[in-house]
């Protein structure tokens, strides 16, 4: 039976705890929590297996596409799925799509694991009030910044350590069992559905009429190029040129709009009709 190291079990739970404490890099930890892709990159590096850990983390990146975190709080937390998710995929061989059906639940659970580092901060912030009123400069930057990072790295190491060193061997195993079974084909088109739905809220959140068309046109030719093998590098540098003239069109048109002593029309436009 394949099991991951200790000490890969334990690096990818300290970067874990790392991003959920905000800890890390500052205020990019919030996109690296929001995003499963960086998770995924540091699972695929401690595990040796950058290529295939990636494969499976965009199939889960498609579904985190449409999640959204009012007040920081979010329906499930992307980095846990993918710390789990991917090494289950990983150790046992498994197709994304069954790497979907761990991260759906697993993520859930991260969520009020984080809830609960919330509950454990009320306590700290009573230290806050009292270093503000005695103006402890000291003492409030080690109740804002120190305790809530070390009760986050308490609180996410030993349980991510334990899913990972001990879980994530036995959920490959059931998963890999139960391949070719109606359960894990009803979970593989619930997973297909849900990416679905993130790519769905992702272009209502857009909003912008005028821009479908180039999700469009990329889609189609993903379609029509697939038998070509194209790199995903290729497609960069045609997005990039494509935007450099739709930006290059749109200033000339404002331009001559002004040479005309009219005004070209504004970015904001279309929102503002659909608004009425």
């Amino acid at each position: 039976m394949a099991t991951l190291s200790v000490w890969q079990s334990l690096i990818i739970a300290l970067w874990v705890a790392g991003i959920m404490s905000r800890w890390l890099l500052g205020g990019a930890t919030l996109m690296l929590r929001f995003s499963p892709l960086m998770t995924g990159l540091v699972v695929g590096l401690v595990m040796g297996r950058v290529s295939d850990a990636m494969v499976v983390t965009a199939a889960l990146q498609l579904i985190y596409m449409g999640v959204f975190s009012p007040g920081g709080s979010m329906p499930a937390e992307p980095s846990i799925a993918a710390a789990i998710a991917v090494p289950v995929a990983l150790l046992g061989n498994l197709p994304a799509q069954s790497a979907v059906a761990v991260a759906v639940p697993v993520g859930l659970l991260g969520s009020y694991l984080y809830q609960l580092r919330f509950f454990i901060n009320t306590f700290i912030g009573k230290y806050t009030d009292q270093a503000v009123e005695n103006l402890n400069d000291g003492q409030i930057t080690r109740s804002i910044i120190w305790y809530p990072t070390i009760a986050s790295f308490i609180l996410f190491v030993p349980l991510v350590f334990i899913a990972l060193y001990w879980g994530a061997p036995v959920i490959s195993n059931v998963i890999s069992a139960l391949q070719e079974t109606v359960f894990i084909h009803i979970l593989e088109v619930v997973g297909g559905g849900l990416a679905a739905i993130g790519i769905a809220t992702t272009i209502y959140v857009i909003g912008r009429k005028d821009f479908l068309v180039f999700f469009l046109l990329a889609y189609f030719l993903s379609v029509v190029f697939k038998s070509l093998n194209i790199t995903m590098v290729t497609y960069a540098i045609i997005g990039s040129l494509l935007s450099i003239i739709f930006v290059m069109t749109k200033q000339q048109a404002a331009q001559s709009g002004a040479g005309n002593g009219t005004s070209a029309p504004s970015d904001f436009d279309d929102e503002d009709d659909d608004d009425f």
